[in-house]
């Protein structure tokens, strides 16, 4: 790729310094005829440079520093020019409008990663996970996209993939002794590697579910009748006056969102129109609404007044609602500074119940910690390889059923040449998340979600 693309990667006016990518092979030559300082064409690699920055009359936009990082040690790849400037937007217009007329053309969205995939510096998996790590909005999912931006999932693939290719290339290997009735690959042994890579992908589609969560975020539906305290407990969870409390019933007529980050997770909390039949037609709508909001849920917490419960009976009825909405839940008994206390010694027995009162919000530490065990907080920080990505889950999701296909040929007695063709297609899928197998479409549509100057 020799063409030479420019970016501004600090915005303009947010900041005292702005910084001005430059990639490609002409970056230093055509930066040099504008910089007044050392000759750059003459200055090594990873070094950064004082001096002024000229129009094509001669005129000094800004005083910059302009670090240089020369091919192939650069993100890119190729040469590269990073220019800090001040952060004043006409001094960046100017910059880049001067680079522009001499031949540099603004980059696409997400043009750096996709020369730095292009020119080796790292796979297609550890390219998307730079967009992740970008937008990272807690502990975990910064955790993890470095994790897999450095090639921790990428390892894990590559392993996969070369234990296939080495029986691929056996059963390949028969086929040019078909006459001959030879076995190079041990069918016993490819029976095995086939279980083992199918065990460790079923544990990789299974870490879709946690890897989406924790890239998204937890979404957690607060709901139960009206007056529950719903409102309040959002309030107490966010240690703000988000949601309007008052002892109304049917107050909260439509959802409330807000999110928060707990020990790293993120959750947003949906705070919801109580539950009950009205004839009200915008409440009406309100609790509408809230069960559309608990069905797309991941987690719901269903409170309940815990002053209205005067038997486990009582409590029941509470459960039933909830378990009927078929999601994970937690049953929080609100307001247990009024509540029955020999009612709420039964309930503190309840693995899946909480014991609260919002308003001054004791049991809310407890609350936040059962939300993290729900959510298998621990397994985050173990190492595991997490799968945060949907076309990542799809290419696995691919991959196992190609091994099903060479497991049902082992075990049906299969020729060579058709064994052979499955273990190409699962070869072929696993090849698309790292991108040894890619097509123009797929990384147009990849890279286009990336930011401009990334």
């Amino acid at each position: 790729m020799s063409d030479t693309i420019i970016a501004l990667s600090t915005p303009a006016g947010t900041s005292a310094i702005a910084v001005i990518r430059l990639s490609g092979n002409q970056a230093v030559r055509i930066v040099n005829q504008f910089f007044k300082g050392k000759d750059l064409n003459q200055q090594a690699s990873h070094t950064a440079h004082f001096g002024r920055l000229i129009d094509q009359q001669g005129t000094v936009i800004d005083e910059v520093v302009v670090t240089l990082f020369i091919a192939p040690a650069s993100f890119t790849g190729e040469d590269s020019v990073e220019i800090s400037c001040h952060g004043s937007q006409y001094i960046v217009q100017k910059i880049l409008q001067l680079f522009v007329e001499n031949g540099i053309r603004l980059a696409k969205a997400g043009e750096f990663t996709q020369r730095a995939f292009l020119n080796g510096k790292m796979d297609l998996a550890q390219a998307e996970a730079v967009a992740d790590l970008i937008h990272a909005e807690s502990e975990t999912a910064h955790r993890t996209a470095l994790y897999q931006m450095r090639g921790g999932f990428s390892k894990e693939i590559k392993a996969l993939r070369e234990q296939l290719i080495q029986f691929a290339s056996l059963v390949e290997l028969e086929l040019d002794f078909g006459e001959e009735d030879v076995e190079f690959a041990d069918r016993q042994q490819l029976r095995q590697l086939i279980l083992n890579l199918q065990k460790v992908i079923a544990q990789l589609l299974a870490s879709f579910k946690v890897g989406n969560v924790l890239k998204n975020g937890v979404p957690t539906v607060i709901a139960g009748k009206p007056n529950a305290g719903k409102s309040t407990l959002l309030n107490a969870l966010l240690n703000e006056e988000k949601a309007i409390v008052s002892e109304i019933a049917g107050t909260t007529r439509d959802v409330i969102e807000d999110e928060m980050v707990i020990e790293g997770i993120r959750f947003r909390f949906i705070d919801t129109a109580g539950l009950r039949e009205t004839e009200d037609k915008i409440e009406k709508i309100g609790v509408q609404r809230s069960y559309e909001k608990i069905q797309s849920a991941s987690l719901l917490l269903y409170v309940f007044d815990s002053s209205e419960i005067q038997s486990m009976q009582d409590f029941r009825e509470e459960q039933k609602i909830a378990e009927n909405f078929g999601i994970p839940y937690l049953l929080l008994a609100n307001k247990v500074d009024i509540g029955n206390r020999t009612v709420l010694e039964e309930l503190a027995k309840m693995p899946d119940t909480v014991l609260l009162t919002a308003q001054t919000q004791e049991g809310v530490e407890d609350l936040k910690a059962k939300l993290l065990a729900m959510v298998q907080v621990d397994k985050f920080r173990t190492g595991d390889t997490i799968v945060t990505n949907a076309r990542h889950y799809a290419s696995l999701f691919s991959t196992q059923n190609a091994l099903s296909d060479v497991q049902n040929g082992l075990d049906n007695g299969t020729t060579g040449d058709l064994l052979a063709m499955d273990i190409r297609m699962a070869l072929h899928y696993l090849g698309e998340i790292t991108g040894e197998i890619t097509t123009e479409d797929l990384l147009d549509n990849i890279f286009s979600k990336f930011c401009i100057g990334k």
